[in-house]
């Protein structure tokens, strides 16, 4: 019994030393994504958020369309249930649920010695959300101008 848990003792050490000779790189592959601090990610998300959520009332204010409707699901459904008031807290969980499981992950990978790791997941779950965001802004502005 002694020599199983032994050999797997020895197993997670190797796999240990394997993750972190790999990390660097990933580290390094997660700063040219973005190189700037992490917090500057977190407030460009949440800034992204309000502008989508700002150009989706002006679309939606200035056009006096009233067929028009959102492209996300949960976004859709809020709109045609609660209007403006239901898709900003429904904005607003989703970007708190990403920044969150953002967060958690990078502090799991923290609590165990990864600090590349973590950093790189913590960019990898919120960066394709910034760049969605930003397509959403310009969507919005764009739609706007023709329809306006």
């Amino acid at each position: 019994m002694n020599s199983m848990v032994q050999r797997v003792r020895e197993a997670v050490e190797r796999n240990k030393r394997r993750d972190r000779g790999a990390e660097r790189y990933v580290e390094a592959a997660s700063r040219r994504l973005w190189p700037w601090r992490e917090t500057w990610l977190l407030a460009v998300v949440g800034l992204l958020a309000g502008l989508d959520f700002l150009s989706t009332y002006a679309f939606l204010s200035l056009t006096g369309k009233g067929y028009h409707y959102e492209e996300g699901v949960l976004a859709g459904w809020a709109l045609r249930v609660g209007g403006l008031p239901l898709l900003f807290l429904v904005d607003l969980g989703v970007v708190l649920l990403v920044a969150l499981i953002a967060m958690g992950v990078r502090s799991l990978y923290r609590r165990y010695g990864f600090e590349g790791f973590g950093r790189a997941a913590f960019v990898v779950v919120l960066l394709p959300y910034a760049v969605m965001a930003v397509a959403a802004v310009v969507n919005n502005v764009v739609l706007t101008s023709l329809w306006a």
